[in-house]
Protein backbone atom coordinates (compact mmCIF):
# COMPACT_ATOMS: atom_id res chain seq x y z
CA UNK A 1 0.00 0.00 0.00
CA UNK A 2 1.50 3.30 -0.84
CA UNK A 3 2.05 5.44 1.86
CA UNK A 4 3.02 9.80 2.32
CA UNK A 5 4.21 11.19 5.54
CA UNK A 6 4.62 14.73 6.82
CA UNK A 7 7.37 16.43 8.58
CA UNK A 8 8.08 19.73 9.82
CA UNK A 9 11.71 20.27 9.19
CA UNK A 10 14.15 23.47 10.79
CA UNK A 11 16.58 25.24 8.67
CA UNK A 12 19.49 22.70 8.68
CA UNK A 13 16.90 19.82 8.17
CA UNK A 14 16.66 18.32 12.07
CA UNK A 15 12.74 17.25 12.77
CA UNK A 16 10.37 19.15 14.49
CA UNK A 17 7.45 16.66 14.14
CA UNK A 18 6.61 14.10 12.51
CA UNK A 19 3.85 11.47 11.79
CA UNK A 20 3.07 7.83 11.55
CA UNK A 21 3.04 7.13 7.50
CA UNK A 22 -0.26 6.75 6.43
CA UNK A 23 -2.52 7.64 2.67
CA UNK A 24 -4.54 10.59 4.52
CA UNK A 25 -1.83 12.41 7.60
CA UNK A 26 -2.07 15.49 9.57
CA UNK A 27 0.35 17.46 11.62
CA UNK A 28 -0.69 19.70 14.39
CA UNK A 29 2.27 22.32 14.92
CA UNK A 30 2.19 23.97 18.23
CA UNK A 31 4.98 26.43 17.76
CA UNK A 32 5.77 29.66 15.64
CA UNK A 33 7.92 28.90 12.64
CA UNK A 34 10.81 30.52 12.34
CA UNK A 35 13.08 31.54 9.27
CA UNK A 36 14.35 28.41 7.16
CA UNK A 37 11.65 25.73 8.58
CA UNK A 38 10.08 23.93 5.50
CA UNK A 39 7.19 21.52 5.59
CA UNK A 40 8.49 17.55 4.18
CA UNK A 41 5.86 15.49 2.46
CA UNK A 42 7.55 11.91 1.86
CA UNK A 43 6.10 9.90 -0.58
CA UNK A 44 6.98 5.79 -0.82
CA UNK A 45 7.25 6.15 -4.53
CA UNK A 46 7.88 9.16 -6.99
CA UNK A 47 5.11 9.47 -9.91
CA UNK A 48 1.59 10.04 -6.78
CA UNK A 49 -1.19 12.35 -6.90
CA UNK A 50 -1.18 14.24 -3.49
CA UNK A 51 -3.69 16.43 -2.22
CA UNK A 52 -1.74 18.97 -0.12
CA UNK A 53 -2.65 21.75 2.56
CA UNK A 54 0.58 22.90 3.68
CA UNK A 55 -1.44 25.88 5.60
CA UNK A 56 -4.62 25.77 6.96
CA UNK A 57 -5.43 29.34 5.49
CA UNK A 58 -5.15 28.21 2.22
CA UNK A 59 -7.06 25.65 0.45
CA UNK A 60 -6.26 22.00 -1.08
CA UNK A 61 -4.56 21.96 -4.35
CA UNK A 62 -4.13 18.27 -6.05
CA UNK A 63 -0.69 18.40 -6.72
CA UNK A 64 1.86 15.27 -8.63
CA UNK A 65 5.15 14.37 -7.07
CA UNK A 66 7.89 13.32 -9.10
CA UNK A 67 10.21 13.28 -5.71
CA UNK A 68 10.25 10.98 -2.68
CA UNK A 69 10.37 13.93 -0.41
CA UNK A 70 9.17 17.65 -1.32
CA UNK A 71 9.31 20.62 0.55
CA UNK A 72 7.56 23.91 1.08
CA UNK A 73 9.43 26.71 2.76
CA UNK A 74 7.87 28.61 5.02
CA UNK A 75 7.91 32.23 3.68
CA UNK A 76 9.50 35.37 5.99
CA UNK A 77 10.06 38.81 4.85
CA UNK A 78 9.65 39.76 1.41
CA UNK A 79 8.40 35.87 0.22
CA UNK A 80 5.27 36.75 3.10
CA UNK A 81 3.62 39.31 1.51
CA UNK A 82 2.08 37.05 -1.14
CA UNK A 83 0.03 35.26 1.22
CA UNK A 84 -2.52 36.30 3.67
CA UNK A 85 -1.29 38.10 6.68
CA UNK A 86 -2.81 35.14 8.81
CA UNK A 87 -0.84 32.49 7.14
CA UNK A 88 1.55 30.96 8.71
CA UNK A 89 1.26 33.14 12.01
CA UNK A 90 1.00 31.97 15.68
CA UNK A 91 1.55 29.08 17.17
CA UNK A 92 -0.90 26.62 16.41
CA UNK A 93 -0.44 25.13 12.55
CA UNK A 94 -2.45 22.19 10.45
CA UNK A 95 -0.57 20.83 7.81
CA UNK A 96 -2.46 17.89 6.04
CA UNK A 97 -1.68 15.37 3.18
CA UNK A 98 -3.41 12.52 1.77
CA UNK A 99 -3.28 10.20 -1.64
CA UNK A 100 -5.81 11.72 -4.28
CA UNK A 101 -8.85 9.67 -4.85
CA UNK A 102 -9.33 8.14 -8.25
CA UNK A 103 -12.23 9.99 -9.26
CA UNK A 104 -10.51 13.38 -8.30
CA UNK A 105 -7.58 12.16 -10.23
CA UNK A 106 -10.16 11.43 -13.46
CA UNK A 107 -11.96 14.59 -13.11
CA UNK A 108 -11.76 18.09 -15.41
CA UNK A 109 -10.22 20.39 -13.61
CA UNK A 110 -7.80 23.10 -13.74
CA UNK A 111 -4.65 21.49 -14.31
CA UNK A 112 -2.57 24.53 -13.51
CA UNK A 113 -3.36 25.31 -9.88
CA UNK A 114 -1.04 24.95 -7.20
CA UNK A 115 -0.92 27.54 -4.35
CA UNK A 116 2.22 26.09 -2.62
CA UNK A 117 4.53 26.61 -6.09
CA UNK A 118 8.30 27.78 -5.32
CA UNK A 119 11.11 29.10 -7.64
CA UNK A 120 12.89 26.49 -8.63
CA UNK A 121 13.31 22.22 -8.59
CA UNK A 122 10.39 21.79 -6.44
CA UNK A 123 9.25 18.29 -7.38
CA UNK A 124 5.79 18.78 -7.62
CA UNK A 125 3.58 19.95 -10.47
CA UNK A 126 1.99 22.19 -11.72
CA UNK A 127 5.02 24.45 -11.49
CA UNK A 128 5.47 27.85 -13.04
CA UNK A 129 8.40 29.61 -13.76
CA UNK A 130 9.96 32.35 -16.00
CA UNK A 131 12.48 34.45 -18.32
CA UNK A 132 11.13 37.60 -16.28
CA UNK A 133 9.63 38.94 -12.93
CA UNK A 134 9.65 42.51 -12.31
CA UNK A 135 13.04 43.46 -10.41
CA UNK A 136 12.70 40.20 -8.85
CA UNK A 137 10.24 40.86 -6.40
CA UNK A 138 7.85 38.05 -5.19
CA UNK A 139 4.89 39.92 -5.60
CA UNK A 140 5.65 39.86 -9.30
CA UNK A 141 6.65 36.19 -9.38
CA UNK A 142 5.20 33.42 -12.04
CA UNK A 143 3.93 31.34 -8.95
CA UNK A 144 1.38 33.82 -8.30
CA UNK A 145 0.06 33.45 -11.65
CA UNK A 146 -1.61 29.91 -10.36
CA UNK A 147 -1.83 30.64 -6.97
CA UNK A 148 -5.66 30.95 -7.21
CA UNK A 149 -5.93 34.00 -6.13
CA UNK A 150 -8.32 36.86 -8.58
CA UNK A 151 -8.32 39.96 -6.99
CA UNK A 152 -6.96 42.38 -9.94
CA UNK A 153 -7.90 45.79 -9.20
CA UNK A 154 -4.41 46.91 -7.74
CA UNK A 155 -0.66 45.30 -7.71
CA UNK A 156 1.75 44.69 -5.17
CA UNK A 157 1.32 42.60 -1.65
CA UNK A 158 -1.41 40.05 -1.31
CA UNK A 159 -4.34 39.23 -2.62
CA UNK A 160 -3.25 42.19 -5.79
CA UNK A 161 0.11 39.75 -6.34
CA UNK A 162 0.82 39.04 -9.98
CA UNK A 163 3.64 37.96 -12.76
CA UNK A 164 5.03 41.77 -13.63
CA UNK A 165 7.18 41.19 -16.96
CA UNK A 166 9.57 44.45 -16.29
CA UNK A 167 8.41 46.03 -19.31
CA UNK A 168 10.25 42.97 -21.12
CA UNK A 169 8.73 42.38 -24.67
CA UNK A 170 10.27 38.89 -24.79
CA UNK A 171 8.74 37.88 -21.74
CA UNK A 172 7.40 34.39 -21.63
CA UNK A 173 5.45 32.46 -18.53
CA UNK A 174 6.60 28.71 -18.69
CA UNK A 175 4.05 26.49 -17.03
CA UNK A 176 4.99 23.05 -16.65
CA UNK A 177 2.57 19.76 -15.53
CA UNK A 178 5.30 17.47 -14.73
CA UNK A 179 3.59 14.59 -17.07
CA UNK A 180 1.12 14.44 -20.00
CA UNK A 181 -1.96 15.77 -19.74
CA UNK A 182 -4.65 16.40 -21.94
CA UNK A 183 -5.53 20.37 -22.16
CA UNK A 184 -8.17 21.82 -24.25
CA UNK A 185 -9.28 25.19 -22.41
CA UNK A 186 -6.86 28.24 -21.49
CA UNK A 187 -8.12 31.24 -19.45
CA UNK A 188 -5.86 34.42 -19.55
CA UNK A 189 -6.63 36.85 -16.36
CA UNK A 190 -4.54 39.96 -16.93
CA UNK A 191 -4.15 42.66 -13.97
CA UNK A 192 -6.76 45.73 -14.21
CA UNK A 193 -5.52 48.51 -11.84
CA UNK A 194 -6.46 50.85 -14.37
CA UNK A 195 -4.99 53.74 -15.39
CA UNK A 196 -1.70 52.48 -14.05
CA UNK A 197 -1.98 49.26 -15.55
CA UNK A 198 -1.94 48.21 -19.68
CA UNK A 199 -3.06 45.46 -21.08
CA UNK A 200 -2.23 42.82 -23.65
CA UNK A 201 -4.18 42.32 -27.10
CA UNK A 202 -2.93 39.36 -28.45
CA UNK A 203 -0.46 36.54 -26.73
CA UNK A 204 1.09 33.23 -28.22
CA UNK A 205 0.68 29.92 -26.55
CA UNK A 206 3.32 27.80 -27.76
CA UNK A 207 2.44 23.49 -26.34
CA UNK A 208 5.06 20.80 -26.09
CA UNK A 209 3.73 19.30 -29.10
CA UNK A 210 5.04 22.19 -30.70
CA UNK A 211 1.95 23.22 -32.15
CA UNK A 212 0.79 27.11 -31.06
CA UNK A 213 -2.56 28.97 -30.46
CA UNK A 214 -2.98 32.73 -30.93
CA UNK A 215 -5.26 34.50 -28.50
CA UNK A 216 -6.59 37.21 -28.73
CA UNK A 217 -7.50 39.71 -25.35
CA UNK A 218 -9.78 43.06 -24.67
CA UNK A 219 -9.30 44.97 -21.84
CA UNK A 220 -10.85 43.45 -19.31
CA UNK A 221 -10.65 42.53 -14.82
CA UNK A 222 -12.47 38.95 -16.31
CA UNK A 223 -11.40 35.66 -17.15
CA UNK A 224 -10.72 35.54 -21.05
CA UNK A 225 -11.59 31.91 -22.43
CA UNK A 226 -9.97 30.13 -25.36
CA UNK A 227 -11.03 26.47 -26.20
CA UNK A 228 -9.63 24.01 -28.62
CA UNK A 229 -9.48 20.60 -29.59
CA UNK A 230 -7.63 18.64 -26.89
CA UNK A 231 -3.85 18.79 -26.94
CA UNK A 232 -1.64 16.17 -25.45
CA UNK A 233 1.12 17.99 -24.19
CA UNK A 234 3.76 18.03 -20.98
CA UNK A 235 4.17 22.26 -20.67
CA UNK A 236 3.20 25.09 -22.43
CA UNK A 237 4.78 28.47 -22.66
CA UNK A 238 3.03 32.08 -22.68
CA UNK A 239 4.73 34.42 -24.94
CA UNK A 240 4.41 37.16 -27.92
CA UNK A 241 2.98 39.19 -25.46
CA UNK A 242 1.66 42.08 -27.51
CA UNK A 243 0.31 44.76 -25.29
CA UNK A 244 -1.93 47.87 -26.79
CA UNK A 245 -1.08 51.33 -27.30
CA UNK A 246 -1.16 53.80 -24.57
CA UNK A 247 0.62 55.39 -21.90
CA UNK A 248 0.82 52.84 -19.52
CA UNK A 249 4.00 50.35 -19.82
CA UNK A 250 2.82 47.94 -17.08
CA UNK A 251 0.58 44.69 -18.58
CA UNK A 252 0.75 42.04 -16.03
CA UNK A 253 -1.15 38.65 -15.58
CA UNK A 254 -3.21 37.78 -12.92
CA UNK A 255 -3.81 34.12 -13.63
CA UNK A 256 -3.85 31.31 -15.95
CA UNK A 257 -5.99 28.19 -15.77
CA UNK A 258 -5.49 25.44 -18.00
CA UNK A 259 -8.31 23.26 -17.89
CA UNK A 260 -8.52 19.59 -18.95
CA UNK A 261 -7.52 15.89 -17.67
CA UNK A 262 -5.10 13.44 -16.63
CA UNK A 263 -4.52 11.69 -19.95
CA UNK A 264 -6.10 7.68 -19.31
Amino acid sequence: METIKLKILDEVGHTLMTCDADTNVSLVYTNSYKPGDRVALEIDHPGQYCVIQFEDTMPEALVYVVKREINFHIPFGEQAITYSPKSFVGSRHVVRARLALPEEIAARRNLAFNCYDEHGDTGFYPHASANVETRGEAVFAARNAIDGIFENSAHGEYPYQSWGINRDPNAALTLDFGREVLLEELRITERADFPHDNYWVKATVEFSDGSQLDIPLVKSAKPQSVAFEPKRVRSLVLKDLIQAEGTSPFPALTQIEAFGTEVK
